[in-house]
């Protein structure tokens, strides 16, 4: 089943509301961490501090009133978290499940290393987006940068605009889908048939993150498969 940045229907009675300019990270993240299913908090002024939201354990709604620095929403498990503004490196790092959604830009190694959830930038990612991701859906309402979904092992990485340079390389199972043009494609890379199952799973997602774009205009990318086992006439893509 795929995540929707919709279908996590919490039963509201209060927000809490953070002020980080007068408490600081370490007390917001306590209390996250001490928040049960169905919470709701919002976070004002966040100035682009670091590591905002990290270790979300419980199926709550955060919004983030402003830009963030790195590692925003990291470790996210469950939690439904919106960050009005920009994110820093590394945005829903290591996310396990949940939606975090930017509604700016986002910087390096965004939805790194992550196993599941859904993560949305609605503006451009940099490089390196998706960079080793396990099983995260990520959808990037503009352009990515150079290297991203290197070394992605599985899920699925969306992408409305234009990918920088060595789109995918040494990728294993994850699927690409461009809207635009791929400067270049990595090692093992490879446009692939955009058949009747992916277009399904393709239009599924761009609904999932709010998205309109016609699965018909993407092109997708995926694995080779020749450089599951090593040999010599392939040594140089190694």
């Amino acid at each position: 089943m795929t995540t929707t940045l919709d279908n996590v229907e919490a039963q509201r009675t209060s927000v809490q509301t953070f002020d980080l300019k007068l408490g600081g990270v370490r007390e917001l993240n306590k209390t996250l961490h001490h928040a049960t299913d169905g919470d709701t908090f919002a976070v004002d002024h966040p100035g682009g501090k670091h590591s905002i939201a990290v270790g979300v354990n419980a199926e709550v709604d955060i919004e983030i009133n402003g830009h963030v620095g790195y590692y925003a929403a990291g470790m996210n498990q469950g939690g439904r978290i919106t960050i009005n503004g920009n994110a820093g490196v590394g945005v829903a790092e290591n996310m396990m499940s949940g939606a975090v959604h930017v509604t700016g830009d986002a910087s390096q190694s965004a939805g790194a290393t992550a196993h599941g959830g859904l993560l949305v930038i609605d503006g451009n990612a940099s490089a390196r987006c998706g960079i080793s991701m396990k099983g995260i859906d990520i959808v990037v309402g503009g352009n990515i940068g150079h290297m991203s979904a290197f070394m992605a092992q599985a899920g699925r990485l969306v992408v409305c605009g234009d990918a920088g340079e060595a789109l995918g390389d040494s990728i294993y199972e994850a699927r690409l889908y461009v809207k635009g043009t791929a400067a270049s494609l990595g090692a093992d890379c490879i446009a692939k048939e955009m058949r009747e199952e992916h277009l399904a799973e393709l239009g599924e997602l761009l609904r999932a993150a709010g998205r309109d774009d016609d699965p018909a205009d993407f092109t997708r990318y995926g694995s080779a498969r020749t450089l599951y086992n090593f040999h010599v006439d392939n040594s140089s893509a190694y």
